[in-house]
Order: structure tokens, then C-alpha cells, then sequence
């Protein structure tokens, strides 16, 4: 019988068609499959199958007169920007031998190419293998263009993400209104709901295409015939591609091996994505500690304290950053699941467990301690590392995971976790008993420029406490996938409150002294000096009409419309029983926390003990993930590379 263990070592095999072709070649690779890679062995299982080295996929990018062979590693359609950049770097090389690895199926690059019949072969494939011969200046050369899908990140046993769909993210209604102002006034959708694959943007089209093609072969190759199930527009959509991919209607014919899968869109529950009650450890590593450069999921680990540095200002570039993907240590492996799927108070407890035990195994001089954990006791143990480079080496994941851990315990910015939470359930309780403007009333006072005179929070403190521009987009969004939720509302009195709201959170970006990323994205502006009140105002206007249409996704739905109930704070969206098939697939379309994996997990375990889940995902969610792909993501015209 299958077991959600063939389905996690699938990135693995995938990695091997690749690792067979890189020996003596330097490899050069994308963000999007080097992230890949990054949870599946890493550069060293590249070096350890015989590359010679691994570069960015970068124009700027060549080899040496003594590098005759390099392999080509891409997420994207071989068209456009991609092919820019090989015939860039063939060009400034010596390569004897190119082989270009693409994630996106044969079939997806006719359709890309307007081709619709079925054809024999890969003939896009073959005339791109020409093209890399001409490129390398001789015919003779040897060249190979295939496909292999490295599509997924195995973060987890329980656990698989798409770093290449990372900004796939379910339609809302300004995507609706852009969908219908290119059709006649009588062919207009009613809803999301209405929209098929074939009225979206070919670029959207091709991107669902892939993730079809990307489910199908994973499928194949475990000889799975899947029932698929959707709840959420987008969502539906995704199933009826993958029902009608070719490949997938002979495989359910003859496959052994029965499996559901059910399709959700992130936008049936908001609430659960931005708010702060998910009580997780690594929700909160990933929103203090800065992103790995180039990654979606993983974030920098200082490994300062395990040297005998001084801290400069120079001490981080000099210093490679830690991170959170240990994939050679079983130790680590465990420790990590461990911090993924546990409260916050037991993982924190877990990972004193384990590094006690790792330095008592290394005959360190631990001083054991009860009581509360705090980050200075976690450094204290892992500095006992720096005397025993053995030690240091073979532990480096547990200390890597320890570090990430103290150095998120003491951030300064985790006591905005706290305020968000205390915000978070005063409007919950606010909401379970007034109307929607009593609500957002609520919003006005928190609406203050940090810092000031006025401000919410007394002087003494620092500004890390005060809730700033970030916080406060992701309480309205908390608060408008809710709304729903409340009593009826006085539509006159709500429009003459958000332009109050709006006049204030704009006054409030504009007197921030350094844009935050998520800023930055939505004002199109790097620093304060570009920044106008205009184009605040303007990027906050249309802030306000895709939160307007956030309390609205659910009204299709018979069942699942609520994910509140005034008794005990938010619930995640029930989700439905589709059948009793011994493995369960849930596929949450624009991502999924930490906590959500826990919830999963509880249930799976309380009502269904003999079920097998695993989830996949385009992304692992840290709140602010959501005003980024609600309000700066071009959703409609996904960047395929071409």
C-alpha cells in the first residue's frame, strides 16, 4: 500500500534525473529550483554526483576555457528571458556540452508555442537542442533538453511546497472586474465562480497548466488514480486541469493505487493566514528573522555566536548565514518536525531537550536547568560547542535550528506579535456583538504615525512594541475576511469610515522613516524621499477595494460559510469528507502556516486515525505573506519567465 513516504521521496528521485547529467559540468541553476533543492540535499548533492561547481542563472554569469560542459537547471518555459540568458552565458563561454533541465512539461511548452494537436516526440525539445549547438559554434557539439519535474520542496514528512507556484494565489474581485472589461457586456461573469481556464490571461493559463502537468507526474509515478475535489473558484479550476490533463485519464484507467485530493483556496480563510493566535514557534521564526536571499520559505540564521568573532559590522558578511533546511542530519530532521507541528512553549521545550542531550552525548560540560527557556540559557549551551570542532561539525543542524530559535525568543520585533494578538481578539469580541462600523471604529484610535506624541503606546517604550503600517494592513485584512461574519451594517456609515481609515493609514505610511519590503511593494517607492501623500493615498485606495471584496469569498459555498463562531475565537475552514480513501491530499492554494499543520494533523488523528494526510502547498505563510500577495501580486499575469 502506498504511504505519504513515496510521495515526500518523489522530489528525491525527480533530483536524481538531474544529478545524472552533472558530472565534470558546471551547473547553473534559478531561484525557484535551487529552493527546490535547498530541501531536498542541497548543493552538496550536486557537488557529491560530480559538478564542478553551481552559479546563478544569470547573463552575467560564464565559464572558462577549461569548463567544457554545462548543465541548465530552470522553473520556466524555455522562451523569451530564459533563452536570453543560456544564449547569454554559451555565448561568453567554451562549452563543448549543454544540458538545459526544464520543469515544465513538453505539453505545456506546444500549448506556449499555440500548438493544440497531439504530436509525437518532443519536437520544441529537439529544435531547442539545435539552437544550443549553433550557440556553442559547432553542430557536432553535444546537446540535451529535458524535462524534469523539481518542482517540490519537501519541508516536512507532512509537508511538500512549490516554491515555483510561490505567487500563484486564488482570483479576487478587482481580478474580476480586469477578466470582464475584456468581454462583451453580455458574456460578463457574475462571480468567480463563473470563470473558466479559457477566459483568464494565457500567462495564468500556462502557470495552471504546469501545476496540472507538475500533479499529474507525481501521480504517474506512483501509480495513483486520485479523486479530486475543490472548494474555492480557483481552486476548481486547478481540479478540472488536472482531470483533463491527457496523461491523467489513461493512469486512472489502470492505476493501482486510490487517493483523494482536495483542492482549497487560501482566500476561504484569511483570517487564519494573518492572524497571530496560531501559537507556533516557526511562524514566528519565519516573520522576525530576514528571508534567505533568493528563497521564499527559509530565512538567515546569525552563526555568530558559534565562532569566536567579534560582532562588527562587518561580522555578517563575513559570516555564511545558518538556515532551517537540515536535511542531513536525522537529529536535526526530527527536531525540526518537532518545531513545525508543536505549540510554541513545547517546541521551545524540545529544542533545550535536544541540545542538552547532544552535548551531554558530546561530553560538553552542560549545566542542566528547569524552568522557563529563555534565549541566553539556548546560547549557553550551544557556545559550549566552540571548544570541539567534532562536536560543532557533526551537530551543526541541531545548533542551527537552536540559534534560529534564541535568536527569534530575543527579536525585538516578537513583542508586535503580542500586540497584534491582544488587537486581534478585542476585535473578535467586538464583532460577536456590535455591527461592522462599531467594528472598524475600533481601527481609528490604533491609526497613529509611531512614535509621536499621540501615539498609542507610552513613551517609555521602544517603537518594535508600537503597531506600525504592516500591522495595521494586516488587522484590516483580519478584519474585512470577517466581516461577513458581523451584523448587518449601514453601508453609508462604512464607506464615510473607511475614508477616514483611509486618510490615516495613509498619513501613517507617510511618516514612516524607512518603507518596510511590504511597503516598498505596494507604493512602488524604495525610500520615504519618493514617496508622495498622492501615491500613498492612491496605493491605500486600492488597498481598500480588494479588502471590500474579501468578505465576499465565501458566498458560494453551501456549507463552509463561516470560520467563526462567537463561543471560542476563530476555527480554519471545516473541511469536507470527501471519501474513505486510506491517503488524503490537501492542496491549499496559497499556502498554509505552520499552525494550520498542526490543526491537520489534531484533527486527522481525532477523527480519522487510519487516514494518511499530506498537505501540499504553493508557499509556507508568515502573515505578512498575505497583504503582499493580496495587494502587490500581479495575480492575473504571473511572471512565467517569457
Amino acid at each position: 500500500m502506498l504511504t505519504t513516504e513515496d510521495f515526500t521521496h518523489f522530489p528525491l528521485r525527480m533530483w536524481e534525473k538531474v544529478l545524472s547529467k552533472v558530472k565534470k559540468a558546471v551547473v547553473f541553476m534559478d531561484d525557484k529550483c535551487a529552493e527546490a533543492l535547498h530541501w531536498s540535499g542541497g548543493a552538496a548533492a550536486l557537488l557529491e554526483a560530480g559538478a564542478k561547481n553551481l552559479k546563478e542563472f544569470s547573463s552575467f554569469e560564464a565559464c572558462g576555457a577549461n569548463e567544457p560542459k554545462a548543465v541548465f537547471v530552470v522553473s520556466t518555459l524555455l522562451k523569451g528571458r530564459t533563452v536570453d540568458i543560456i544564449k547569454d552565458v554559451i555565448s561568453l563561454s567554451h562549452f563543448q556540452y549543454c544540458v538545459v533541465v526544464t520543469t515544465v512539461a513538453h505539453s505545456v511548452h506546444l500549448l506556449a508555442n499555440n500548438v493544440t494537436a497531439e504530436m509525437e516526440g518532443t519536437p520544441v525539445f529537439e529544435q531547442f537542442e539545435e539552437k544550443l549547438c549553433e550557440w556553442m559554434g559547432n553542430m557536432n557539439y553535444t546537446a540535451e533538453v529535458m524535462h524534469a519535474p523539481v518542482v517540490f520542496a519537501p519541508v516536512s514528512q507532512q509537508l511538500l511546497l512549490t516554491p515555483m507556484f510561490a505567487h500563484l494565489f486564488p482570483l479576487l474581485s478587482p481580478d474580476l472586474q480586469l477578466i470582464n472589461a475584456k468581454r462583451p457586456e453580455k458574456k460578463r461573469f457574475g462571480s468567480l465562480a463563473d470563470v473558466d481556464v479559457h477566459s483568464l490571461p494565457v500567462e495564468l493559463q500556462l502557470e495552471i497548466k504546469s501545476l496540472a502537468s507538475v500533479l499529474n507526474s507525481v501521480f504517474d509515478a506512483t501509480g495513483t488514480r486520485e479523486e479530486s475535489f475543490a472548494v474555492g473558484p480557483m481552486s476548481r479550476i486547478i481540479a478540472g486541469e488536472l482531470a483533463n490533463h491527457p496523461q491523467a485519464k489513461n493512469r486512472r484507467k489502470t492505476a493501482p493505487n486510490k487517493a483523494s485530493i482536495i483542492f482549497v483556496d487560501r482566500t476561504m480563510d484569511l483570517t487564519g493566514a494573518v492572524g497571530h493566535h496560531g501559537d507556533n514557534l516557526v511562524e514566528k521564526i519565519l516573520t522576525v528573522l530576514e528571508p534567505l536571499p533568493g528563497h521564499v520559505t527559509d530565512v538567515q540564521v546569525d552563526m555568530l555566536e558559534l565562532t569566536s568573532l567579534q560582532r562588527t559590522p562587518h561580522s555578517k558578511s563575513t559570516l555564511v548565514p545558518g538556515c532551517l533546511a537540515q536535511t542531513q542530519s536525522p537529529a536535526a530532521q526530527s527536531l525540526w518536525e518537532a518545531m513545525l507541528t508543536s505549540k510554541h512553549k513545547e517546541a521551545v521545550m524540545e529544542v533545550r531537550r535536544q541540545l542538552v542531550e547532544t552535548a551531554s552525548k558530546e561530553k560538553l560540560p552542560i549545566k542542566m536547568s528547569m524552568g522557563r527557556v529563555t534565549p541566553e540559557q539556548l546560547c549557553s549551551y550551544m557556545q559550549l560547542f566552540r571548544s570541539s570542532w567534532g562536536a560543532l561539525e557533526s551537530n551543526c543542524g541541531v545548533l542551527q535550528l537552536g540559534l534560529a530559535t534564541a535568536q527569534t525568543l530575543r527579536h525585538p520585533g516578537l513583542t508586535r506579535w503580542d500586540a497584534c494578538l491582544a488587537f486581534e481578539r478585542l476585535l473578535l469580541q467586538a464583532l460577536g456583538d456590535s455591527d461592522f462600523p462599531t467594528v472598524l471604529r475600533q481601527l481609528l484610535p490604533l491609526m497613529k504615525p509611531r512614535g509621536g506624541e499621540d501615539s498609542t503606546t507610552p513613551g517609555s517604550r521602544s517603537k518594535d512594541d508600537e503597531c506600525g503600517p504592516d500591522e495595521l494592513i494586516l488587522l484590516l485584512v483580519y478584519l474585512y475576511s470577517l466581516a461577513d461574519e458581523a451584523h448587518d451594517s449601514d453601508e453609508d456609515e462604512v464607506e464615510k469610515l473607511e475614508r477616514e481609515l483611509m486618510g490615516a493609514l495613509t498619513l501613517v505610511i507617510t511618516q514612516e522613516p524607512e518603507l518596510s519590503p511590504l511597503l516598498q511593494k505596494l507604493t512602488g517607492c524604495a525610500n520615504p524621499e519618493e514617496l508622495t501623500t498622492e501615491r500613498a493615498h492612491s496605493a491605500v485606495e486600492e488597498m481598500f477595494e480588494t479588502l471590500r471584496g474579501l468578505s465576499n469569498t465565501r458566498d458560494h459555498l453551501k456549507q463552509l460559510r463561516s470560520v467563526y463562531t462567537a463561543s471560542d475565537g476563530v476555527h480554519q475552514v471545516t473541511r469536507p469528507h470527501p471519501s474513505d480513501n486510506p491517503l488524503l491530499f490537501l492542496f491549499l492554494v496559497g499556502g498554509v502556516t505552520p499552525s494550520e499543520l498542526r490543526l491537520i494533523k489534531e484533527v486527522v488523528a481525532a477523527h480519522k486515525p487510519g487516514t494518511q494526510v499530506l498537505v501540499l502547498s504553493t508557499r509556507l505563510l508568515r502573515p505578512t505573506d498575505i497583504p503582499e500577495l493580496l495587494f502587490a501580486t500581479q495575480r492575473l499575469l504571473p511572471d512565467i519567465g517569457v
